[in-house]
């Protein structure tokens, strides 16, 4: 039997989304046959929607990487353990008031099995951990508290920021986890002298091999690496050493690291769209649609776009782009459409469907297909649409309403 591989997982967001499938498929793989896998749902356990979030992320990892999950806090011995969103400082307050903690810091300095963390629980990895709900959400005054220090156990000198470039303040500054410049300028200045920021970005995995030594950045963004004024950026497609890691910790990243493959951007891979920008797509399209008067691709606009809030449904994350917002999105486009199925004036409500017809008619005719072109204008006027061919081409108009 194969050795069970060691490998810790930290992402910036979107880890039950369709952008890190491949990066917990490429981990889950090495497992083989049925691998034992534990959620730990304490960050979001006192959330009351709490037991629809772990379904939700059960049936996204059996449908999207083909693993069945078992949720609890039972974690010794799994070959893969996974934890996301919700609060960092509640579940580090029951994790070290249990076994919890003590059996993560274990998997990790043994490098045994996988140990996936994101999100809120991706803050808890390091020596100290961002109350994220308390400074943003309670105004609480800046500052850290102790974390799990998991990276402690493999030489990492570091805290853990998700969310790195988060833009979702519009007007105000939301990066850095919701911290902003100003306040993780502040709390840098806490941290004990030789510890760095490890922020990830959104949508953005680092994956830490253990047994092998290795560090590789996957997904859309980078890994910064920030220390007292200096930083360096590993982008997605980068690979380095645990060894370069903690070199570029030491000098705040101005240490002469091999890394590999950040060099040659036109040999990765594109990035995985986020919902976001799929909704903005959409979007566009309908816009577009509707100055064109095509019913019929304004309509198919809608469709993708549901089709695509559903493959995002199992997402537990409600960073910006979240599956609500798009709702919104669908549901004033579908309203639109409504209103112009409801116009007052016949040739506006027509239009949509008479164009397109009429512009079918042209191409027959300048195929030669004259009786099919014909069959269109007499269809056309059995459904009260009068056509005119004229030297400047067709022009259509309603049937005047029956005289009584």
């Amino acid at each position: 039997m194969p050795e069970r591989p060691g490998v810790l997982v930290l992402m910036g967001s979107g880890e039950t989304s369709p952008t890190m499938v491949e990066v917990h498929r490429s981990v889950v793989r090495p497992l083989g046959g049925r691998p034992r896998a534990v959620l730990l749902d304490t960050p979001y356990a006192f959330q009351e929607n709490a037991a629809d979030i772990s379904a939700r992320a059960r049936a996204y990892f059996a449908r999207s990487v083909g693993l069945e999950v078992e949720v609890g806090e039972d974690v010794a011995g799994a070959d893969w353990v996974f934890s996301g969103p919700g609060s960092p400082t509640y579940a580090l307050g029951r994790w070290t008031a249990s076994q919890v903690a003590g059996d993560l810091r274990a998997r990790v300095r043994a490098g045994d099995g996988v140990t996936v963390l994101a999100s809120a629980a991706a803050c808890t990895a390091g020596l100290a951990t961002v109350p994220v709900y308390e400074i943003y959400k309670v105004g609480a005054e800046p500052g850290w508290r102790e974390g799990l220090d998991l990276l402690g156990a493999i030489g990492l000198r570091a805290a853990v920021i998700p969310h790195y470039d988060n833009a979702e303040g519009g007007t105000h500054d939301t990066r850095f986890c919701y911290l902003g410049e100003r306040r993780l300028s502040r709390m840098e200045r806490e941290l004990p002298e030789d510890a760095a920021v490890l922020g990830i970005d959104e949508h953005t995995a680092v994956l830490l091999d253990l047994r092998a030594g290795t560090v590789r950045v996957a997904g859309r963004g980078g890994l910064t690496v920030r220390r007292r004024g200096a930083q360096r950026v590993l982008p997605a497609g980068s690979a380095t050493t645990l060894a370069g890691l903690r070199d570029l910790i030491a000098t705040g990243g101005a240490g002469h690291v091999r890394v590999a493959g950040s060099a040659a951007p036109e040999h990765r891979e594109p990035p995985a769209v986020t919902l976001a920008e799929s909704t903005a797509e959409y979007a566009g399209r309908f816009d577009a649609a509707l100055r064109a008067r095509d019913t019929e691709a304004a309509t198919r606009a809608v469709l993708d776009l549901e089709t695509e809030i559903t493959k995002w449904a199992a997402d537990t994350e409600e960073d910006e782009g979240g599956v609500e917002q798009s709702r919104e999105v669908l549901r004033r486009l579908i309203v639109r459409l409504g209103r112009l199925a409801d116009a007052a004036d016949p040739r506006e409500r027509l239009a949509p469907l008479v164009e397109p017809l009429l512009g079918l008619r042209t191409r027959m005719r300048e195929r030669g297909a004259y009786a099919d072109a014909d069959a269109v204008r007499e269809a056309l006027a059995a459904g009260g649409v009068i056509v005119r061919d004229t030297p400047e081409g067709p022009t259509w108009a309603p049937a005047a309403p029956p005289r009584t």
